[in-house]
């Protein structure tokens, strides 16, 4: 087996989380409690949210922001409404949106900056259109600019999930935050790391509540007093320790993983900036390979990973490149999900393709991406830029 020299993913843990992890130990408090709460105020306040939510998984998240819109007390979402997504993410973006019955609108993307065509979007939005679901793919946040300016005056709401680009920024202004809702992962390749995780955050206090019930089977346990679910609880805790009101799960986040968000929460503007140092390592090695089409940021990227397009005029086989990375130890990935409608789960979605996914079929065909990190990669690069100049010159 070829040793890795450059991995998609590593640790980025220090003494620091492994004391917070002891702290919890110490305590014999593990479910969900004190610590994911601080760290929930926290992320709130970095991200620029009201309310944040965590949840196990960045999964979870998607789930529970879809899941929260059909319980509102006006204007709830229904089965048959339409959401607009792009037609490359990750799996977790769509499975929801099937889950409760919604008409799933599929868009293609731009082949420069990985997000929405904004042509495509543009022409898609109809009457019926009742959510676009944006994607900050691979750490790059979407033109929100353009985004708002489609659905100024409609009765659309804007949904981010933002679990690849935590730290991604648009005009000075939070990814994630410029939705109704937005998720975040925080998984172990991910920018920061809590073992499993995710987080919603949102300014809307009814949804806000909605969420904290359907987080914990549905129940009343976990809402203020006075709530947007049930109005008002009773002052016996008894009456309302068991008490169901929405048809929830277990979504509920460990209190390690708690603990290690605020520790990580406090790393992460370090771990951004370094991903920025690489990213300009990887822009100049790119230069010198006119076939390979990088990923064009918008805003300002946190570079979750650097993705490579082979331009198809130059008649360079993906396959080649995958193995030379691969013979000397650089470990390589599709572009996230690539086309997501070529995938035999399809059949179980109520769905439509918006005119042509010419740029996800490209994607599929020539694209894969190399991993980034909290570390300095100038040997990891060089190794990469080595690779290519002994495949192609």
């Amino acid at each position: 087996m070829t040793q890795v020299n450059y991995p998609l993913a590593s640790p980025s843990w220090g003494k620091e989380e492994y004391e917070a992890l002891d702290r919890v130990i110490s305590s014999g408090n593990f479910s969900m409690g004190k610590e994911v709460l601080s760290f929930e105020h926290q992320f709130a306040d970095y991200f620029g949210g009201k309310h944040a939510i965590m949840l196990n998984s960045g999964s979870s998240a998607n789930l529970i922001m879809i899941a929260a819109l059909f319980f509102k007390k006006e204007n709830p979402l229904q089965k048959g409404d339409e959401v607009i997504v792009p037609a490359v993410s990750w799996s977790t973006t769509y499975m929801p949106l099937q889950q409760y019955g919604l008409k799933v609108k599929f868009v293609d993307i731009d082949l420069q900056t990985l997000n929405f065509d904004l042509s495509a979007l543009s022409e898609a939005i109809t009457d019926k259109t009742k959510i676009i679901f944006a994607v900050n793919l691979l750490g790059n946040p979407n033109d929100f600019d353009k985004i708002n300016s489609l659905i100024e005056g409609k009765n659309i709401i804007l949904l981010e999930d933002n679990c690849e680009s935590m730290g991604a920024t648009y005009k000075n202004k939070q990814a994630g935050s410029f939705g109704l809702m937005g998720s975040f992962s925080s998984f172990f390749s991910h920018h920061m790391s809590t073992m499993e995780g995710g987080m919603v955050i949102t300014d809307d206090e009814e949804l806000y509540h909605i969420m904290l019930s359907l987080r914990a089977h549905g129940w009343t346990r976990n809402l203020p007093q006075t709530n947007w679910v049930t109005g008002n609880k009773s002052d016996d805790p008894f009456e309302e320790s068991f008490k169901f009101v929405l048809p929830g799960y277990n979504l509920r986040p460990l209190e390690m993983s708690g603990a290690l968000g605020k520790v990580q929460l406090e790393k992460l503007n370090g771990f951004i900036k370094q991903r920025k140092k690489n990213a300009e390592t990887f822009y100049q090695i790119i230069k010198e390979f006119p076939f390979i089409i990088p990923q064009k940021e918008i805003g300002e990227s946190s570079y979750f990973g650097f993705s490579m397009i082979l331009d198809e005029k130059y008649n360079i086989s993906k396959n080649d490149l995958i193995k030379t990375l691969t013979d000397n130890g650089i470990e390589t990935r599709p572009i996230v999900g690539g086309n997501f409608t070529k995938n035999e789960v399809i059949k179980y979605f109520d769905y439509e393709i918006h005119g042509h996914l010419h740029n996800a079929e490209l994607i599929d065909r020539s694209g894969l991406f190399i991993g980034n990190h909290h570390y300095d990669l100038t040997k990891e690069l060089n190794l990469f830029k080595d690779s290519l100049h002994k495949l192609f010159h």
